[in-house]
């Protein structure tokens, strides 16, 4: 084992520094007492995060963490299973498709974001305006004025530049099923839903955790859309855990407490992975 030491170092080295390091650091940061200037003060013991479950409003923000997360990752996965279904197939202008699904990605995500946000203005939105035009408001709606409408105005964008990455990966793994599968199903006499649930599904596996894993880290991590979305709406009535984590360095200067719920954030991450995995295995042999 010993001997693979040489080998292994340059990789550990590289987990130990963009990983470990990282981590450790957030830990022992978040039991500091911290001046708003980020000036170290001392040792705090378990103040910060004494100071985090005093926020009266943190059950509403796991609450719509818990949404938020759940709500994008099933939403991208079941719209890119689809998709990747459809990209799968050989049909004129394939390529120019393809390459069309990953325009989202490729933007800048504030940028498509804001690009939504005065879509939806009530005053000047282009979409608005058109809901106006044909009868179904009788003046423009502030959708991203009000908690609710907002957090599923974002949610909807997250959708949207989560599903080309998700596609991609699920595309990925159509590609690798041997086309031997698909045409034993269907000389037994399965129907497509048939083949797709008991043939094609258990192959894509992988690709799924995959996609999966990457989205639930992402979307969890994710600023940009709920800043441009919901950052204007008062207290935390449309806020994440990412977003209070902002809020607090940003509005009340608090980088001690910011840093605790840092490490509350990268907890919960890990256990919802970890429950994942647990129920899913996605490393789990396929029967033949």
């Amino acid at each position: 084992m010993l001997a693979a030491v040489p080998w292994l170092g340059p990789a550990l080295l590289l987990i130990a520094a963009i990983v470990a390091f990282p981590v450790g650091y957030m830990l022992w940061t978040s039991t500091r007492d911290l001046s708003a200037y980020g000036q170290d003060r001392g040792p705090a013991g378990l103040a910060n995060f004494r100071a985090l479950f005093d926020i009266g409003e943190l059950g509403t923000v796991l609450a719509h963490t818990v949404v938020w997360v759940i709500s994008v990752v099933l939403i991208t996965l079941v719209l890119s299973a689809g998709l990747a279904q459809f990209l799968n197939k050989d049909f004129p202008g394939r390529t120019a498709v393809r390459l069309a699904i990953l325009v989202p990605w490729a933007a800048s995500v504030v940028m498509t974001t804001t690009i939504f946000y005065y879509m939806l203005d009530p005053d000047v939105g282009i979409a608005n305006r058109f809901l106006v035009d044909i009868g179904l408001l009788d003046r423009g709606y502030g959708f991203t004025k009000q908690p609710t409408t907002a957090f599923l105005v974002a949610i909807g964008v997250a959708v949207f530049v989560s599903v080309p990455f998700t596609a991609y990966t699920i595309l990925a793994g159509l590609q690798s099923i041997p086309a031997e599968i698909e045409e034993a199903g269907r000389v037994d006499g399965a129907g497509p839903w048939q083949r797709y649930r008991y043939l094609t599904l258990p192959q894509l596996r992988p690709a799924i955790a995959v996609a999966t894993v990457v989205n639930i880290i992402n979307v969890f991590n994710s600023l940009p859309i709920l800043q441009v979305i919901t950052g204007s709406i008062a207290g935390f009535s449309a806020d994440t855990t990412t977003t209070l984590t902002f809020k607090l360095i940003r509005q009340n200067q608090q980088i001690d407490t910011a840093a605790a719920m840092s490490v509350l954030n990268f907890a919960l991450i890990v256990v919802i992975i970890a429950i994942y995995a647990r129920v899913v295995r996605p490393t789990r042999q396929v029967d033949a």
